[in-house]
């Protein structure tokens, strides 16, 4: 396999749909799981694999609409569309285990016993191990891709994982025990796990949406980055950059300045220094737009002002 293809498959639509092709093969395991038990452990199990399926069928039509070019209409691009995948995954997982909850709630006061405990655990351990494994590469790859797409799936597969080995537990004990009803306590405990694993990614989305600034160490990178432009003689500052703003948009990161140079500089002089600054600032933080407005030194721009939205 070269290296084009590899690429391929590790970009964020590659790795979705291979996330795709995993939730059908774990649906069916986890499925054949709990017909052979009749575990409602096993059940939930397999309802959150039914969520896996759809988050990453949606999560791959965002990914693919965000990775469209700027036109007329989305000028920006289209990068927001990440979150809405990370938003409508969060809201599905909340629904799951809503639903586990519910299906579990019954089997506390009328627990069934569980059949072919053994067949039922392997199946569930192997599709954990698949999970697993993929979500390992996809958080690598959405740090690479800086994809919230891609980050929302895999914490929704590490989920999984751990709500199987919770399941797995959980059957142990009613092995051991013959405590029938654990079977259904243990079910609930992993739905209010995945519960709060689904506030967290429609939190995460809507902070996105709200235009969040971008991470503190990208703001460090920079800060720095002008620091290196910046210019003083004695108290006089000749150089200098105010009014740092920045915000995300999925993988593309965005940050606007003002840059104050001598009124005494030619208009070809001052847009050439901000190209260099652009390219340095685009240079050493990937992904980023820098728009720097070019302003005298004694002049000071006022922005904010409450009146603007009257």
């Amino acid at each position: 396999m070269n290296k084009a293809t590899v690429a391929k498959w590790l970009s964020p639509q590659g790795l979705l749909l291979t996330s795709v092709a995993v939730a059908v093969v774990t649906i069916a395991l986890k499925t054949l799981a709990w017909w052979l038990t009749d575990s409602v452990g096993l059940l939930s199990d397999a309802m959150e694999s039914l969520v896996n399926l759809a988050s990453a069928i949606f999560g791959l039509m965002m990914v693919t609409v965000a990775a469209r070019p700027a036109d007329d209409d989305h000028p920006y691009g289209h990068h927001k569309a990440e979150y809405f995948s990370s938003g409508f995954e969060g809201i599905l997982i909340v629904v799951a285990a809503l639903g586990i909850v519910w299906a579990a709630s019954h089997r506390i006061f009328d627990p069934q016993p569980i059949e072919q405990v053994g067949i039922g655990l392997a199946l569930s351990v192997v599709s954990s191990a698949l999970n697993g494994l993929l979500a390992w590469v996809m958080f690598r790859a959405a740090k690479t891709h800086r994809s919230i797409a891609l980050e929302a799936d895999a914490r929704h597969l590490v989920t999984d994982v751990w709500t199987s080995v919770g399941v797995v537990f959980g059957i142990g004990l009613v092995g051991v025990t013959g405590w029938l009803w654990l079977d259904a306590v243990v079910a609930i405990g992993v739905a209010l796990n995945i519960l709060k694993e689904g506030f967290h990614l429609v939190w995460r989305a809507s902070q996105g949406l709200m235009d969040e600034a971008v991470e503190p160490e990208v703001m460090a990178q920079i800060q720095t980055t002008l620091a290196g432009f910046e210019h003083q003689r004695g108290e006089h500052h000749i150089i200098r950059f105010d009014h740092v703003t920045s915000r995300k948009a999925g993988q593309r990161r965005f940050v606007d300045l003002h840059m104050h140079m001598p009124a005494a500089w030619s208009l070809g002089r001052a847009a050439a220094l901000r190209t260099t600054v652009e390219q340095a600032l685009m240079s050493d933080v990937p992904g980023l737009r820098a728009t720097i407005q070019l302003l005298p030194s004694d002049v000071e721009a006022h922005i904010d002002d409450g009146r603007d939205i009257l």
